[in-house]
């Protein structure tokens, strides 16, 4: 079988988060994701004895969940940040590729990094079969409504001025999507929800900073690779202005959450009824009269 289309440079990416870390990384997002995670993982009435923080850029969502409590052991799949407080087991691993056992985990986390996936259905089947029975996985994805400020003001100034469009912000997963996704994984119980958070910014460069600051710049394999003309980038900055400035001045900035959970199937797990298996009927627990399929209700005079 024949690899599927690589929409991502998976390494100019490692190369842009290690420049970020370098540079002094923009955390904001990515610690009110991991914080968020940890709320929803309170939920959960139970310990993990294995738990995988896949791919988190940072590492907020390991000092979440070593804070939590609820986990005996845990493996990261990227590098140890310096100075970190909370020591975790550490294991190379591409997040298209893991190496983890079938049956093996307890439960995988996973904040802003999934949407960066060529593969994703490939990926959360791994994951699901990584997953003991009854196991757990809640990852927070970038979605696609993320930065349309942007991607609308690139693509007008473009056009104005060069004529055609070319690609500078990724694809990012639609949330009607995923649900089936985790459903073709073969995950049981799925969830998914999203949140829309919107950042003021005093200027389009000052939005980019924090993007480059991210790690989260083009990272599009058909990505264009001259920067923006000079004409083209400062169209762009009027046109952003113009269509979504708050009355002070400042800048909006939308992101889209999209968060997802699935459990590995387990027969502990929550069914549905089989038809015809009630114990009462629904017309009973109505107080109403029950007219069976093809029978005509009589007219009231």
């Amino acid at each position: 079988m024949s690899p599927g289309p690589k929409i991502f440079d998976r390494q100019l990416l490692r190369m842009r988060q290690a420049r970020a870390r370098k540079l002094g990384p923009a955390t904001f997002l990515l610690d009110r994701t991991a914080s968020e995670l940890g709320e929803r993982l309170s939920a959960v009435l139970r310990q993990f004895d294995v738990a995988v923080d896949l791919g988190t850029p940072t590492d907020a969502v390991r000092r979440v969940l070593a804070a939590s409590g609820k986990v005996r052991a845990l493996v990261s799949t990227m590098a140890v940040p310096f100075g970190s407080e909370h020591s975790f087991l550490q294991v190379a691993a591409d997040d298209e590729a893991l190496p983890f056992a079938n049956g093996s985990l307890d439960l995988v986390v996973s904040a802003l990094a999934l949407q960066f996936v060529n593969d994703l259905p490939g990926t959360l089947i791994q994951i699901r079969r990584a997953l003991k029975p009854d196991g757990l996985l809640l990852a927070a994805l970038v979605g696609g409504e993320s930065l349309a400020e942007l991607r609308e003001a690139i693509a007008t100034a473009e056009i104005e001025i060069e004529g055609g469009v070319s690609p500078h912000i990724a694809p990012f997963a639609d949330v009607r999507e995923l649900g089936a996704l985790l459903q073709r994984a073969g995950f049981a119980l799925p969830v998914i929800d999203n949140e829309r958070l919107v950042v003021r910014y005093d200027s389009v460069s000052a939005l980019v900073r924090d993007l480059r600051l991210m790690g989260a710049t083009n990272v599009l394999s058909e990505r264009r690779r001259k920067p923006l003309k000079r004409a083209t980038a400062k169209r762009m900055a009027e046109i952003y202005s113009e269509r979504f400035a708050f009355s002070d001045g400042r800048l909006r900035a939308s992101f889209e959450i999209i968060w997802l959970s699935g459990w590995a199937p387990h027969e502990s797990q929550q069914k549905s009824l089989k038809p015809g298996s009630a114990a009462r009927r629904l017309s009973d627990a109505l107080n109403t009269t029950e007219i069976s399929v093809g029978k005509k209700p009589k007219r009231l005079r």
